[in-house]
């Protein structure tokens, strides 16, 4: 028997025989392999980073409810009102003041109140409470402003006269003028209307030939006839 075994394992059998079992061993050890291959491990879900705790904020203090309290109204009295008077008169207009010059001509005699001048005519020292005028006979003479005549007269001294009253208390005289001139007591006249002639009939001024003596007052004071004529 031993060389039974011997001429089958000397042979080419025994070659056989390996190789059969090289393949069993082989082919097991593949299935063994592959059955227990690891499968990859499952990479672990990422965890989200823990968001920081927000900080504690501190609770808004109610605001203190303060307490108003109104204080009793007080009663203001007025003292009364003093009764004022109406005045129901009219208010007229009035149109401006307008003052001309009664006569162009030359100055023969000025004003003078405060020092005394010669009168030819009457050969002595008086004053003069107007202005001498000289201009031809019959040269018309003019009212100096707006006014209502007040007299026509023929006074002994100063011959025919022509006296107006105008606004603030002013008068003005015109004499030395001829007989029976265009206007009497109670006319209204405007300022440049005619109001006489030039003549010679004041005989205290005969020697000064024919003029006119123009003169003015203010509440019954003597006036500059210059300055009524330049306001």
């Amino acid at each position: 028997m031993d060389n039974k075994w011997r001429s089958i394992l000397g042979g080419a059998g025994f070659y056989v025989t390996m190789a059969v079992c090289l393949l069993v061993v082989g082919v097991s050890g593949y299935f063994l392999l592959f059955d227990h291959k690891e499968e990859p491990a499952e990479e672990p879900a990422p965890q989200a980073e823990a968001a920081a705790p927000a900080p504690e904020l501190d609770e808004p203090e109610e605001p203190a409810v303060v307490e108003t309290v109104s204080p009793d109204p007080v009663e203001v009295i007025a003292p009364p009102m003093p009764e004022l008077e109406i005045d129901d008169t009219p208010v007229m207009a009035e149109a401006p003041r307008q003052v001309v010059q009664p006569l162009d001509g030359e100055v023969l005699a000025a004003f003078s109140v405060d020092e005394l001048m010669y009168n030819e005519t009457l050969a002595d020292w008086r004053t003069h409470d107007g202005v001498d005028i000289s201009a031809d006979p019959g040269t018309p003479v003019l009212a100096a402003c707006a006014g209502t005549v007040v007299s026509v007269a023929d006074d002994p001294l100063m011959g025919t006269t022509v006296t107006i009253s105008h606004a603030d208390g002013y008068q003005t005289t015109y004499a030395n003028l001829q007989a029976s001139p265009p206007v009497e007591a109670g006319d209204a006249v405007s300022a440049g209307q005619t109001v006489g002639a030039v003549g010679d009939t004041a005989a205290a001024e005969a020697a000064q030939g024919a003029h006119l003596h123009f003169s003015v007052t203010r509440d019954g004071d003597t006036v500059d006839p210059d300055e009524f004529l330049r306001k």
